[in-house]
């Protein structure tokens, strides 16, 4: 039900772009001095229902101005423009476990934007809305062009900028979760680089030379710059990156980023023998008191033998590390003092930039995505759920993505678009 009380009217800026751009919101001609909630609700592909809200009380002119006004409570407080964006949580009586991620990157993520009466904190779907807005959020820009990858038994989705190139190339490496995660590369694309999300973890006997094939394929594209290509990892993807870097005579990246990863794997064996040697470790799993997985002990302490850990020293490209400094998943933070350490007793510490945020978790995804502390999980090539707890919290960790992103993205234009042949 939707009842206008004072001709109310609520905008939004721009109510249609890309998910890492900010928007404004606005609300006019509400009485002065009015106390309003402003919400926001999303349901995901999944069925489930995310919400966020925020306690707000209109000027002297009967206006609220969202990116200049502080929220007064709700799901965030004080003057945060995305704050209806990043702090989206499952609404009350939701299954346990949900993270958000966008399945299906060719279609927008819809968030309707509504204003209440009175500062309200429940029961939305049973008031009154004086006035509601649909914002679409993209990953893919106009023109970005979707490619199913199926040659030479690399499976994979290629993302491809507007225009006819060549772009820089990106291989977009997923965690430990398996599967063709594309909202990140299509994103990636849609800021000029030719990205390739990779299904890596099919098979768990999958070899090194699959990576080595893919990179192949991209660097084959006709609308790929073949000497202008980077790796992007994401918790164990990154150690793929890492190892590939390293040791492979193919992989030769102009630049690495590594989100909330580690080098810490044996070096000389598969994908299978690492997930071995995790399960060798599952005896330092430990368990906090809802019950959630904590598994960054699993391989501590770091390792001094160079079998058991790349040697990044040997590396000869720049590296970004984004670093959660409460990770609860994986060693992040000793393994990127670890790498600082080898690299710099190596003489290449010079490529290394670490990007190191407090109270930030694990999961450190685009802008404003919704912040999950603790989240379902299937290993790849697992049949068992459990809870696991990422960490970071909310206001902390959404700051970092935010930051983190930026300044991923400067790291990638300079590394593959401004930099020397």
């Amino acid at each position: 039900m939707e009842t206008n009380l004072w001709r109310l009217l609520l905008s939004v800026q721009p109510s249609r772009g890309l998910v890492d751009e900010k928007f404004s919101v606005r609300v006019q001609n509400a009485p002065p001095a009015h106390p309003l909630t402003m919400h926001a609700l999303l349901h995901s592909e999944d069925g489930d229902t995310w919400e966020a809200f925020g306690h707000y009380v209109t000027d002297s002119g009967g206006d609220v101005n969202v990116s200049e006004d502080p929220s007064l409570g709700g799901t965030y407080d004080g003057v945060e423009p995305m704050g209806l964006l990043w702090s989206l949580r499952p609404a009350p009586g939701s299954r346990p476990g949900l993270r958000f991620r966008k399945r299906d990157a060719q279609t927008p993520m819809q968030v309707r934007l509504s204003v209440y009466q009175g500062h309200q904190s429940e029961g939305f779907m049973d008031r009154a809305v004086l006035a509601s807005v649909m914002v679409e959020r993209w990953y893919m820009a106009p023109g970005v062009r979707r490619v199913n990858i199926t040659e030479g038994g690399v499976t994979g989705t290629l993302f491809l900028p507007p225009g006819p190139g060549p772009f820089p190339g990106l291989m977009d490496l997923w965690g430990g979760g398996g599967g063709l995660v594309e909202y990140r590369p299509a994103l990636l694309a849609s800021h000029g680089f030719a990205s390739l999300a990779l299904d890596y973890l099919k098979q768990a006997d999958v070899k090194n030379e699959y990576f080595e094939d893919a990179y192949r394929v991209l660097q084959q594209h006709p609308q790929v710059c073949k000497n202008r290509i980077g790796l992007v990892g994401l918790s164990f993807g990154s150690s793929v990156a890492l190892k590939m870097s390293v040791y492979s005579n193919v992989i030769q990246p102009r630049c690495i980023v590594c989100v909330s990863g580690s080098h810490i794997q044996h070096v000389g064996g598969t994908l299978a023998d690492i997930f071995a040697d995790i399960a060798k470790n599952q005896k330092k799993t430990r368990y906090n008191e809802e019950n959630q997985v904590i598994w960054r002990d699993l391989l501590l302490p770091v390792p001094t033998d160079l079998s058991k850990k790349v040697d990044v020293g040997r590396l000869q490209c720049p590296l970004l590390l984004v670093v959660g400094e409460d990770d609860q998943n994986w060693p992040v933070p000793e393994s990127a003092d670890d790498m600082r350490e080898m690299m710099e007793g190596a003489g290449n510490s010079h490529l290394l930039t670490v990007l190191s945020y407090p109270r930030a978790g694990h999961l450190i995804e685009p802008p404003y995505s919704p912040h999950c502390r603790a989240g379902t999980f299937m290993a790849a090539g697992s049949r068992k759920k459990f809870i696991a707890l990422w960490g970071g919290e909310v206001a902390p960790h959404s700051r970092a993505q935010e930051d983190a992103w930026r300044k991923t993205l400067d790291f990638l234009r300079e590394n593959l678009y401004c930099s020397a042949d």
